[in-house]
């Protein structure tokens, strides 16, 4: 057929002469089907595959596996052929070749998808042909093929493909025989990999029955390290597929060995995935167990260990939230660890803090939430310290007194809970906010000079006054004046050394970065803790804010806004405000993270203390790089949200401005998204019915637009009568009055890009509603249509159904 026909680079066509055996390593520019071409031999297409199939010469060999999905969809219409091909697969996975082999497994998952689209009247094709390779392939002599059966089983699995009968009556069976005491150890080591990674494909009942008992058995392996390691790797899987009894009952033994392994990456791994391991257990055994077991690993004498527990400590006491307070019925995630092998890490994006929207969750059960509500009767699990919290009381109440003193009015007038513990950033120590702000501008030139860290070490020491905490050799726990500040939520000792994070000491002796993970998952902390103990976390937040190193202030920009949702506003006006001003005039790595929520954290301020950051807004238009245009267009997308929460006075004296600036900007993506912030201010004032605010706004679009110089702005204006129209957000008659007629005067600009967004904005108007202007509108269109330019006569007559806001093919 000439669908089967033969191309060749060189243009014979005759296969019988030249074939693929003449050819080698030319025939990459062949039709992989070409051999299936009636030639001189006289063979049908099923033998001329039968021939290739089975061929002396190995690169014909594996030109046909790797063709194979090309020559089922060749033949199958027919049944009896589509068999025989499938038979012919079967056969040429037994081929001596590792190649052909590993070729012909990697076409598997495609031929197994291509079978459940388009013969679903063959279900047991799959089950059948191919199951039975993947299976052998698993325990192939050569390491190639099987790690490609690996790749392809996990495919199928995720892809929905196999079978619960096929896993738990093929699969299961061979990656037991595998994970026998006396396999061969780079088969066992491969099996356990495997075993791990399926175990969160599997339903609950197949991985108790058939792999539970196995996987604990090989958390003990004694021989092979490799083995153990994998399986602290993924601890975290089984227990979450097997559930609390399970895992209290078999695996928290295993795990207790693991995390007092004699090799560190296993101690390491198990310090990883500790948040999930306890999400799968009652609150008692979190407490009574996990949580001395936790202290254990950030106090291990392996730094590559600490590190790991450090940098997993606030997800770990994430888990004790009672999600009928907090909603947080699922797994919370963080950053990733650090790597051994060269000192470094993969940081966590800022703007994700594993709060609402987990990367990874999986929900808790309905038990394991019952158990979280009784959080709150827990009274210290560990020794009590000596009982002096009176005269710490007393100590802390002179200290409020005096705070108190110096509030304004409107502190004073602030009522609920935590109003007293709450003070100003300012009322602490003898350095304000704006002085440490002051030292870090100058400071911050030089951050990335090696040479002048020791000297910002001691500097930061120097200016926040906040760090408490001592320092102990042995990392053991130490108590320091956050232990006696009552809260009942979590072990004082998990809250001790997470407080103890800003240490200097810590960054020296555990992870350079430590500060950036205590700010990463701050606000899990505090959402756990509730905002009625806030003054636990309180002064730490004040360290990481004023923090020497940029990516620990911009983790905390970054989550400001979800912050102040946990906090509620009377906390967020009395301490998270103050620092948010200084973030405001950090460096544009910092004030980014600010921006990208600006309207999430305004939106939470009273009236009157979200006006005070109009007057700032003109700020954002000054950026340490101008080429910088990212910024300003993050500037315009948060002033469209913003607009809704002043008045449209507000709006008129003080966005107006910042937006007929933003539309002048260098940049195109910055101009056109700033052409919708305008027709956004429009809209407000109109539904406000300020119409002579309105007419003053126009009559500004007109002179800076329509009458500018360049083609630019005119065609930005011929944008915003188009936007206007379509978005409704004037009355047609006033559109008609003030715009139409100067929309009507750039239907001859010599520019014909102006001419194109004229014609679509008329063309809009004339969809929209006809007005006293539908004359001269049905006039200016007519001669667009005649236009000269292509682009001109499209838009003026295109069908109504196109998207005429589209200036994608302009810009």
């Amino acid at each position: 057929s000439p669908g089967l026909s033969l191309y060749f680079e060189d243009g014979h066509d005759d296969l019988d002469d030249f074939g693929f055996d003449d050819y080698g390593s030319e025939c990459d520019g062949i039709r992989i089907t070409a051999f299936l071409d009636a030639g001189q031999d006289n063979l049908t297409p099923l033998g001329r595959l039968e021939k290739y199939a089975f061929s002396e010469n190995v690169f014909n060999r594996q030109i046909v596996a790797r063709g194979l999905l090309d020559v089922l969809r060749e033949f199958s219409d027919n049944e009896n052929d589509f068999i025989s091909v499938m038979e012919t697969v079967a056969r040429m996975s037994e081929d001596g070749e590792p190649t052909v082999r590993a070729e012909l497994m990697e076409q598997v998952p495609n031929i197994a998808m291509f079978l459940h689209e388009n013969r679903p009247n063959f279900p047991e094709a799959f089950s059948r042909y191919l199951v039975p390779i993947v299976v052998r392939y698993l325990t192939d002599p050569n390491n190639q093929v099987r790690k490609t059966s690996q790749a392809a089983l996990l495919v199928l699995l995720e892809q929905g493909l196999m079978s619960k009968a096929d896993m738990e009556g093929r699969v299961c069976p061979v990656l037991l025989e595998l994970t026998e005491p006396s396999s061969d150890d780079d088969y066992k080591i491969e099996a356990v990999a495997i075993m791990c990674k399926l175990v969160t494909m599997l339903t609950k009942d197949t991985v108790e029955h058939l792999l539970l008992l196995r996987f604990c058995e090989l958390c003990s392996d004694v021989r092979l390290f490799q083995v153990r390691k994998v399986c602290a790797a993924n601890f975290g899987e089984f227990c979450s597929i097997v559930g609390q009894e399970a895992t209290e009952k078999l695996l928290m033994p295993k795990f207790f060995d693991l995390c007092s392994d004699s090799l560190w990456g296993i101690r390491k791994a198990c310090a990883e995935c500790f948040m999930v391991v306890s999400n799968c257990t009652s609150p008692e055994v979190r407490r009574t167990k996990l949580s001395p077991l936790f202290i254990n690993l950030i106090s291990d004498q392996s730094r590559w260990v600490r590190q790991a527990a450090f940098q997993s400590l606030g997800r770990f006491i994430s888990t004790f939230a009672n999600p009928s307070i907090t909603g947080l019925n699922f797994y919370l995630t963080g950053p990733p660890s650090h790597h051994p092998e060269g000192n470094s890490s993969t940081q966590p994006k800022e703007d994700g803090i594993s709060l609402g929207q987990p990367k990874h969750s999986a929900p808790l059960s309905r038990q394991q939430m019952d158990d979280c509500t009784v959080f709150n009767s827990f009274n210290f699990w560990r020794s009590p310290l000596p009982d002096i919290t009176q005269d710490l009381q007393l100590l802390q109440e002179e200290e409020r007194d005096e705070v108190i003193e110096k509030q304004d009015e409107t502190m004073r007038d602030t009522e609920g809970e935590g109003k007293e513990d709450v003070p100003s950033l300012d009322a602490q120590g003898p350095a304000t906010s704006s002085q440490i702000q002051k030292v870090l501008d100058c400071l911050q030139p030089h951050l990335d000079d090696p040479d002048v860290q020791g000297d910002l070490q001691k500097e930061r020491i120097l200016l926040l006054p906040f760090s408490t905490y001592g320092h102990s050799s042995s990392f053991s726990c130490f108590p320091n004046s956050h232990s006696l500040l009552s809260q009942n939520v979590i072990p004082q000792q998990l809250l001790d050394q997470y407080l103890s994070m800003t240490d200097p000491a810590r960054a020296q002796t555990v992870d350079t970065e430590i500060a950036k993970h205590c700010a990463f998952s701050l606000p899990g902390v505090a959402l756990t803790l509730g905002r009625q103990n806030w003054h636990c976390l309180k002064d730490t937040y004040e360290t990481l804010a004023t923090d020497v190193q940029w990516k620990v202030r911009r983790t905390l920009a970054f989550s400001i806004h979800e912050l102040a949702v946990i906090l509620g506003d009377q906390l967020t006006a009395a301490d998270l405000v103050p620092i948010f001003n200084c973030f405001l005039k950090d460096l544009d790595e910092v004030r980014i993270g600010v921006l990208k929520h600006l309207y999430d954290f305004l939106k939470l301020l009273h009236a009157d203390k979200r006006r005070e950051y109009l007057y700032q807004l003109q700020e954002f238009m000054v950026t340490d790089n101008s080429r910088n245009w990212r910024f300003r267009y993050e500037l315009a997308e948060q002033l469209i949200l913003i607009i809704e929460l002043y008045s449209h006075n507000d709006v008129y004296d003080y966005l107006r401005q910042i937006a007929l600036n933003l539309c002048s900007d260098k940049v195109s993506e910055v101009r056109w998204i700033s052409y919708k912030l305008v027709v956004e201010i429009l809209q407000k004032l109109y539904a406000c019915e300020a119409h002579d605010l309105g007419l003053n706004f126009i009559n500004e679009l007109i002179m800076r637009f329509c009458h500018c110089s360049k083609w630019v702005g005119r065609q930005a204006f011929a944008f915003i009568c188009q936007a206007i129209v379509e978005e409704d957000c004037m009355p047609m008659d006033q559109f008609a009055l003030h715009l139409l007629p100067s929309l009507l005067s750039l239907s001859s600009d010599p520019v014909p890009n102006v001419r194109v967004l004229v014609a679509k904005a008329l063309r809009q108007s004339v969809l929209e509603k006809r007005s006293a202007y539908s004359d001269e509108l049905e006039e200016a269109l007519s001669e667009l249509r005649m236009d000269k330019d292509r682009d001109v006569q499209f838009f003026s007559t295109m069908d109504p159904n196109r998207n005429v806001m589209d200036t994608s093919a302009l810009i």
